[in-house]
């Protein structure tokens, strides 16, 4: 759930209106305690998008008697009905609740501002809140209708963080930023047994989705950048021509990732200062200061940065993750022959 007010060309004509304060979406069923409504189930995606730092609860309810069809394992068909919540977080405080809802006429999206004693928390301005201060010096966005467009548009099914990778039981202990599921938390395989998931390949299962790396530092940085930059770059959204994939598809089968395909010694369309025109490429094996990922994904210009929304800080763990891949696992064009992977 990355940007958010998104009502749709026609959502006043559908008749869709978003409920004016978060308590009205249901997600508590005691509001003054906080307490999550029984129905509603928490989880935690193991590689979680950078939004400069917040601590984020995340939440979801399919109606009773529906279920997500995950008979394409990487476009889950959710029933009508359904809603998700996402809250952020800053030194303990609640700043926002970002809120989706699949109606008959699609997808529908809000975002929640809370007070600051908070005691409630109303529909945030259709055009976002960009003035809620996190720590001196620094504002947490709560975006707006266009920012959700350029998040959730790119990809066929608009849910982000509640997939089958995201939800593997076989979770990568070095993943940045995640968080430890909590004792009520639910993963793929306790969705499958509770009938919430169902047709989900069998073959997803016996063995849980995992991102193909050759080493532990890889896995974390590919699962990173899936999980920050795939919601936009993949192989089916507005940005596909491109050429230009970190997603995840299951069971096709391959040892390298998509990035590897993509991104390591590939030709760039940004030229990385210092190249001329026309020689950057997105990922050069063992030159982190030569790619373009690298340069992009280190600044917090508005015209470089990368992503380009949602974040006013660059991500330091991530740059440092990122920058040893480069320059360690992918070292030499040699490097990219598949070895076996050490972090089982």
């Amino acid at each position: 759930m990355g940007g958010l007010l998104l009502w749709g060309a026609n959502a006043s004509a559908q008749g869709w209106e978003p409920p004016v304060s978060l308590r009205e979406t249901g997600l508590y069923s005691d509001w003054a305690t906080k307490t999550v409504a029984a129905d509603t189930l928490s989880y935690s995606p193991q590689y979680p998008l950078w939004t400069d730092g917040a601590e984020k609860a995340r939440y979801i309810r399919v109606p009773a008697g529906t279920w997500i069809d995950a008979t394409l394992a990487e476009e889950w068909q959710f029933p009508v009905g359904t809603r998700l919540w996402k809250e952020f977080r800053f030194s303990g405080r609640r700043i926002e609740t970002r809120y989706i809802e699949r109606t008959a006429e699609g997808w529908r999206y809000a975002a929640y501002a809370w007070t600051e004693d908070q005691a409630d928390a109303p529909l945030a301005p259709e055009r976002g809140t960009r003035s809620v201060e996190i720590r001196p010096g620094v504002r947490h966005a709560i975006p707006g209708r266009f920012d959700c467009r350029a998040c959730h548009d790119g990809r066929t099914t608009p849910v982000l963080g509640f997939t089958a990778l995201q939800l593997s039981p076989d979770r990568d202990p070095n993943a940045l930023h995640a968080e430890a599921p909590g004792p009520g938390d639910v993963d793929l395989a306790l969705l499958v047994a509770r009938g919430v998931v169902r047709n989900l390949p069998a073959a997803l299962l016996k063995t849980p989705p995992r991102i193909p790396a050759r080493n532990a530092g890889e896995r974390a940085a590919l699962g990173y950048l899936y999980g920050n930059c795939a919601m936009c770059h993949n192989t089916k959204g507005p940005l596909a021509s491109l050429g230009l994939s970190f997603d995840y598809a299951s069971g096709d089968g391959r040892r390298d990732a998509a990035a590897i395909r993509t991104a390591v010694a590939r030709p760039s369309q940004f030229t990385v200062p210092g190249e001329a025109p026309g020689h950057s490429e997105r990922i050069r094996p063992g030159d982190p200061d030569r790619s373009a990922l690298a340069v992009r994904i280190a600044s917090r210009n508005a015209v470089l940065q990368m992503p380009p929304l949602g974040t006013q800080l660059v991500d330091e763990d991530a740059v440092r993750l990122v920058r040893q891949w480069i320059a360690n696992d992918l070292g030499t064009r040699h490097a990219l022959a598949p070895r076996k992977e050490t972090d089982r």
